[in-house]
């Protein structure tokens, strides 16, 4: 299943049609992007801390952390995983078994970020960054550590935020010289700058819509005519369920009552169909003691 879902995401992300991307923090969101009718998701590093965690994205959460959330949502889904893997959790020798764990866990794809350890929120303020030639020697390294020729490697330059646009675009042509095979430019500051992107870089390039973030937000359409190959957003899902939880606990306390003809919660039915109870109940029947 990931072996195809690689060689689905490789063809998908060449055609530079701006396929859309939502995140997904944990395996109910992984089903819900699924369900919904999305192509491919991204395991988002800041939702997992986030969710799993309670804290902000500062470089808490760790391989481990991230390869059970790969692997839980690798047995419930089959659209290609995209999986943010940091920094790739230390050096070069790190990076590689950053790929080989998440290979074996069923992405299809992992991006690298060219930050300091700990690294921190695309759009927060504080970034660092190491070296162009020490993140190409984590990029190289990467390339070599994988198994497959459809599993993807994401070179992404937080630079422009430090350095400047100019510098943030040098970088995204040093890695994919070594061997990235998806650029990410992170946090834009302009539409002239998201615009630029993709007409200096020869890659493939992804960008991230957050949501009050750094980076203004467009339209699909837009994104598509200027060849974007994959427009992200990470944290859509995320945002939403805090509102919705937000809305449901609110009403909770201000009315000491809840039940299914309230506006604000999921019914019982809906819950139990989006984490397959039915499929289990077939399966519970078929291997029944007779």
């Amino acid at each position: 299943m990931s072996e195809q879902a690689g060689k689905t995401l490789k063809a998908k992300l060449s055609e530079r049609r701006a396929l859309l991307v939502p995140g997904a923090a944990n395996a109910l969101a992984a089903r819900i992007i699924a369900d919904l009718g999305f192509e491919a998701l991204y395991i988002t590093g800041a939702g997992v801390t986030n969710t799993y965690l309670g804290i902000p994205d500062l470089g808490f959460i760790s391989l481990p952390e991230i390869a059970n959330h790969t692997g839980a949502i690798r047995d419930i889904v089959d659209l290609p995983l995209i999986v943010d893997a940091d920094t790739g959790f230390g050096n070069a020798l790190n990076t590689q078994h950053t790929v080989r764990v998440l290979e074996r866990s069923g992405a299809n794809a992992i991006q690298l970020e060219d930050q300091v350890m700990p690294k921190r929120c695309g759009h927060f303020a504080g970034k660092d960054m190491v070296s162009t030639e020490e993140m190409c020697s984590k990029i190289k390294a990467a390339a070599d550590a994988r198994k497959s020729e459809n599993f993807l490697i994401i070179g992404r330059t937080d630079a422009r935020a430090k350095d400047g646009f100019e510098a943030a675009i040098e970088r995204g042509q040093r890695f994919t010289e070594a061997g990235a095979d998806i650029i990410f430019i992170e946090a834009p500051e302009s539409i002239d700058e998201i615009r630029k992107i993709p007409q200096r870089l020869s890659a493939p390039q992804m960008i991230n819509m957050v949501i009050g973030g750094k980076t203004p937000v467009m339209g699909l359409d837009e994104l598509k005519s200027m060849k974007y190959a994959l427009v992200l957003y990470a944290n859509a899902a995320l945002q939403g369920a805090i509102t919705g939880m937000q809305a449901a606990l609110k009403e909770l306390k201000a009315t000491g009552k809840m039940d299914e003809k309230s506006a604000s919660v999921a019914n019982f039915g809906e819950r139990q169909r989006l984490v397959a109870k039915p499929q289990f109940d077939a399966l519970e029947k078929k291997y029944a003691v007779q």
